[in-house]
């Protein structure tokens, strides 16, 4: 009986979003929290969320070092954006720091505070005189000498009210209202505030990770397929009706053929990745990032690392996205209750579907589209953004004290407690 009770279930209260529990379980999680704080130091640093912080802290390094090389064209010189990202990354710091620290079901009394907030930031980045306009695109608030891209703040805003409003919901999760129009909406709603900047990638991203988080809560199939079509067609409209879109993406299928207008930065990027080859030309001695790779320090960044770094460089990038997402997974066997394990999924999505987008980009796998690579790219706004997510892992880290989802000996699956499979919803 004890073995079953600790095998812990997911089952939120409705009204404060908190685990319920018998007065025997609270005597097992009391006797838990003794045992871990008696083990050692040395187990915490080799947990998941250890993993992903490594990783976070060690791409941010090659961003700082990559980005010193890659801004050496610009008038400013290399050490004024260096000068910038190091302070960025010093806020960043901080911010992680407290989001590590704030009790998470405290936070989500004020959910739909920060849900309003957010969007009244997002119709403002579209007023002129208010949102500033870059290449077109209006995505920007000045912010004392500052600029802030609403946007990417809105990727945690709604990852954090779909995780709220489905743990709360979890009972209801397979009525097509309250289940699953109403959190639609919500994500549609964010995503289409992002399309009138315009913004496409971002929106598309914004998107992928409210379905999947959706799925992830338990939506019905036909609902979230049926959902993604139409807003495939959706898009498709948009590009259509769009003449810069379009042209774009018409573009893109023939690289070489317009490589000295619509593809003109992609090519670019390629011939990175070809005079870079295996080994790469060496640290600082590439020259795409002198006036031939437009946006090189941002968007474009691994191009950079591919010239200078060389293939097994830039595919040891890729490997360490991927073990910040095994690690996710990892990390997410702990989750006590659905509202934590889908904020955490929702954080490791961003990072590594931010991640994929821009790699595909890069390389041509994808049409161009302006989206940073986590933790490298230069960027106020986008590495804030991930000074959040990490912030929440390492947050959650300090709160689960053990697997809620643990395979006893002798079976595999899922183990169900004596609290019944109502609580895994």
């Amino acid at each position: 009986m004890a073995r079953a009770q600790s095998q812990a279930a997911w089952m939120d209260d409705p009204d404060l979003g908190l685990r319920s529990r018998t007065a025997g379980e609270r005597g097992l999680a009391s006797s838990r929290g003794r045992q871990a704080a008696a083990r050692p130091v040395k187990r915490a640093a080799t947990s998941p969320a250890a993993v992903i912080v490594i990783c976070a802290v060690g791409l941010t390094i090659l961003g700082l070092t990559i980005l010193f090389s890659a801004s050496v064209g610009f008038a400013q010189g290399p050490y004024y954006y260096l000068a910038k990202q190091c302070v960025g990354v010093a806020l960043a710091t901080l911010v992680c720091l407290v989001v590590s620290r704030v009790n998470l079901d405290w936070a989500r009394r004020y959910v739909w505070v920060l849900a309003l907030g957010l969007g009244l930031l997002l119709v403002a980045v579209l007023i002129p005189g208010l949102g500033i306009e870059v290449n077109g695109s209006r995505r920007w608030l000045g912010v004392g000498g500052l600029r802030l891209q609403i946007s990417e703040f809105a990727k945690f805003g709604l990852v954090f009210c779909l995780a709220h409003y489905l743990a709360v919901n979890q009972t209801r999760i397979g009525e097509f209202k309250r289940g699953f129009l109403i959190p639609v909406a919500i994500t549609l709603g964010t995503a289409g505030l992002v399309v009138l900047e315009p913004d496409y990638g971002t929106a598309a991203l914004v998107v992928a990770v409210g379905l999947l988080l959706l799925f992830l809560a338990g939506a019905k199939w036909r609902y979230i397929l049926t959902t993604g079509a139409a807003v495939l067609a959706g898009f498709t409209l948009l590009v259509l009706n769009n003449p810069n879109r379009l042209y774009r993406l018409l573009s893109f299928l023939d690289v070489e053929g317009n490589k000295q207008e619509g593809t003109y930065q992609l090519y670019q990027a390629l011939a990175a990745f070809a005079a870079g080859g295996v080994d790469g030309v060496g640290l600082g001695q590439g020259r795409q990032q002198l006036h031939y790779l437009p946006e090189a320090h941002t968007d474009f960044i691994l191009a950079v690392v591919a010239e200078e770094l060389g293939l097994w460089f830039t595919m040891g990038i890729v490997v360490v996205y991927t073990v910040i997402f095994i690690a996710g997974l990892m990390h997410l066997r702990k989750a006590p209750n659905l509202f934590q394990f889908l904020i955490v999924a929702g954080a490791i999505l961003l990072i590594c579907l931010q991640a994929i987008i821009n790699l595909g980009v890069v390389t041509g796998i994808f049409p161009t589209k302006g989206m940073s690579l986590p933790f490298i790219s230069a960027g106020l706004s986008n590495l804030v953004l991930m000074a959040i997510l990490v912030g929440v892992v390492i947050n959650t880290q300090r709160a689960w004290p053990r697997a809620a989802l643990a395979h006893p000996r002798g079976r595999r699956g899922l183990a169900v407690s004596s609290l019944g499979k109502e609580g895994l919803r």
